[in-house]
């Protein structure tokens, strides 16, 4: 229906409660980007935090296509979110079995834009959000702040501070190359969100001649580093010039980042040429 018409009762558990999970899908060519990766983790989301799981693969795939056909859907990304459904009254604890009540939109966006080509700033924030990052919950109210603070320091994302290392950016993973090209992203744990870019980027290594390792970083490599840039699906790769006011690298992206967009976007069907013919020159 259109968008206007749709309607989610105020009784719903995501809106009361953020109990509900979501997935954004790119889809460019007309084709999805990593999709088995993305119903593949919402899976795990959904039985993590007790909502049963409305459909199979095959059942997410028909519903992500007839959305992408229906709207004629050839650049963009799909959003979905399950909630826990909607009941009668507000209770914390809920019925013993969870209706899921189940939204999806499509979204007609450029993917490969002047954030990818000139790259964004970033600021250092303390990282308040809850402890299992790794469900892609509707828990979203840290993010939302993180991003306004950034704003307000005229950056347009953050990279997030806890114990004294990064965990990842505002509502991506957080990368730094290293001097001597070495790439660092967080290890995978509870910390962090295994981003399904994150995954693309990974089976790059052996294609691109990557030293890629997993680990925290500090602060101060960050801003110490060569380059740095954060992946996800709405961005996919996004590099970052500055942190804090302080320029990475010589304030450009780099050469790394350029290479590792160039492979991403050949390995998604993108014709380099004329959709990013600017990550041919440093890479």
């Amino acid at each position: 229906m259109p968008l206007g018409e749709a309607h989610v009762s105020p009784l719903d558990r995501g809106f009361l409660f953020a109990h509900a999970a979501y997935e954004v899908t790119a889809v460019y060519g007309g084709r999805f980007v990593d999709l088995d990766g993305h119903i593949a983790r919402l899976t795990r989301t959904l039985e993590g935090i007790a909502i049963p799981n409305p459909h199979d693969a095959a059942g997410w795939e028909a519903l992500h296509t007839e959305l992408i056909v229906r709207n004629k859907l050839t650049e963009g990304l799909v959003y979905l979110e399950v909630t826990a459904g909607a009941y009668d009254t507000r209770d914390f604890a809920g019925p013993e079995i969870f209706v899921p009540t189940v939204f999806a939109y499509a979204d007609a966006k450029p993917l490969i834009g002047a954030a990818a080509r000139d790259g964004i700033k970033a600021v250092f924030l303390n990282d308040t959000r809850w402890k299992r990052r790794d469900m892609k919950t509707t828990q979203l109210l840290s993010q939302a702040l993180a991003y306004r603070a950034a704003k307000a320091q005229g950056a347009e994302t953050a990279f997030m501070v806890e114990d004294g290392f990064v965990t990842e950016a505002a509502s991506a993973n957080a990368w730094i190359v290293t001097r001597a090209g070495e790439i660092i992203t967080r290890d995978l744990s509870p910390a962090i969100l295994p981003g399904i870019t994150r995954v693309g980027v990974m089976a790059l290594r052996g294609k691109g001649g990557f030293t890629i390792t997993e680990r925290a970083f500090t602060p101060e490599e960050a801003a110490g580093a060569a380059e740095a840039f954060t992946t996800s699906a709405g961005a996919m790769i996004a590099p970052v010039t500055h942190l804090d006011g302080r320029a990475i690298g010589d304030g450009q992206p780099g050469p790394v980042t350029r290479k590792l967009q160039r492979l991403y976007y050949e390995a998604m069907g993108a014709d380099v040429s004329s959709a990013a013919p600017w990550t041919l020159e440093r890479a």
